[in-house]
């Protein structure tokens, strides 16, 4: 009995070794300006049956929130754990725009080259220099909005890692605009999500006019999100194929809101509040209203790797909290936006909690300015044409023009329309979150700390 017992131990000290022993991977789904059209977070008319699936069997974050609403600023605090003027990376990286990330900076794939752990960047990365960001191998974003190549691409990766543990990043196009609407016009293979819902039936967000120019784009943006989730869909099935589902922590994440004025390149909760779905092996499905910000993803990924963050990043792991609905010590975030196109300046701070938002337009004296796509849309032409004197609900001239400090009382007001600044009894909450703003702005060195000395 006892040689009985002796055997069955060692079986599962076995198992167990060779359970610990399987490298741990990591598959980032990086969305290009999503926002919250997804049947999991309660839209009634989009189809993402993919990315509910995913919700479904990993946890789903009902308070996530970037720190910036542009592509390669977001993008770079999610590989880097930085906010953007902490990194550098303070505007676009592509063309003449030409923002770098600092040469001094570490991320994510440098950070795990040394061990062992094969890195992939598949279609858009829209960060550079390589040399801060030196993936081991990466495939451009010709075929981003393309749901078959991107499974393709992903298969190749997955062959190419071996035995190795991996960091895999998809960095979809879908559904951000292309030169016409939102890349619909395109030739995709048969059986590629075509799906066009009703425009009558689409939610209008707060911040857009119901107009019929802005229901028909609507309409071309959810057939983006819908392609997205058929995209997603192919590459978890392709990561189930492969065996290796089960070492490897899947998040899915958009770098800003949808890319419609009122939105995008803003630091409203239509540009910073977002979707954020991350599934652990074994766990539990869940959702948590943990307040987490995109400075947390790298030390979650680090983490899971079982390796230490470096000194100098605010940001935690999500990893303990995921089965917590109501974890005590997540509830503030902050935001950061230099740039977007080059031409942009527009330097802002934000801190959010559950019940305020702070934002100082540190260049306040500036027209807010507009970037290029959104302001050749349909939806910002049809605002001009008509001379409108609101963008939704928001007054243009409010939107265009902006005081030094914009306050929000987010339970009252969760469209952040009535600025509370210099009303005389919120004085006090104003008072505390500047000063835990400029706190946050100390302990992350930014470089625009100089106009508070000359201002």
């Amino acid at each position: 009995m006892h040689r009985i017992l002796l055997g069955l131990a060692t079986c599962l000290v076995a198992a167990d070794s060779a359970s610990a022993a399987e490298p741990k991977n990591v598959l980032l789904l990086i969305a290009d300006d999503l926002g919250f059209q997804m049947g999991c977070y309660r839209d009634p008319v989009a189809r993402t049956p993919n990315l509910d699936a995913l919700a479904a069997t990993g946890t789903r974050f009902t308070h996530a929130f970037a720190c910036a609403a542009s592509c390669s600023p977001s993008r770079s605090t999610i590989l880097t754990g930085l906010p953007t003027h902490q990194s550098g990376q303070y505007g676009l990286a592509h063309g003449t725009h030409n923002v770098n990330t600092m040469p001094k900076v570490q991320s994510l794939p440098g950070l795990l080259q040394p061990a062992g752990v094969f890195s992939a960047a598949i279609a858009k990365l829209h960060v550079v220099p390589k040399e801060v960001y030196p993936f081991t191998a990466a495939v451009g974003a010709g075929n981003g909005r393309n749901p078959v190549a991107l499974a393709d691409q992903f298969q190749a990766m997955l062959t190419q890692t071996g035995d190795k543990p991996f960091f895999m990043l998809v960095g979809f196009i879908d559904p951000h605009r292309s030169a016409k609407g939102f890349g619909n016009e395109l030739k995709f293979p048969a059986g590629t999500s075509a799906y066009r819902p009703d425009p009558a039936t689409i939610p209008l967000p707060y911040h857009l006019p119901d107009q019929p120019e802005v229901r028909a784009e609507l309409v071309e943006y959810h057939q983006a999100v819908s392609r997205l989730d058929d995209a997603v869909g192919r590459i978890l099935n392709a990561l189930k194929t492969s065996g290796k589902a089960e070492s490897t922590l899947v998040i899915f994440v958009s770098d800003n809101g949808i890319p419609f004025p009122g939105a995008k390149t803003t630091l409203y909760d239509a540009g910073l509040h977002l979707p954020m779905i991350v599934r652990k092996p074994g766990q539990q499905a869940s959702v948590t209203s943990a307040m987490v910000s995109w400075t947390d993803l790298a030390p979650t990924m680090l983490d899971w790797f079982g390796m230490a963050k470096p000194n100098g990043l605010l940001g935690r792991s999500v990893l303990p909290i995921l089965n917590e609905p109501n974890p005590k010590g997540w509830d503030e975030v902050y935001g950061s936006h230099q740039f977007h196109e080059v031409t942009m300046y527009y330097p802002m701070r934000m801190i959010r909690t559950r019940t305020h938002k702070l934002i100082a337009n540190l260049a306040h004296g500036l027209d807010y300015p507009h970037a290029s796509d959104l302001w050749d849309s349909p939806t910002t032409q049809g605002i001009l044409r008509r001379n409108d004197d609101k963008l939704g609900e928001r007054l243009w001239s409010r939107y265009v023009k902006r005081p030094k400090f914009e306050l929000y009382d987010l339970v009252a007001d969760p469209n952040e329309l009535r600025n509370l600044a210099d009303v005389p009894e919120h004085q006090a909450k104003r008072a505390d979150l500047s000063q835990r703003l400029l706190a946050h702005r100390k302990v992350t060195a930014d470089p625009w700390l100089i106009k508070e000395k000359h201002e």
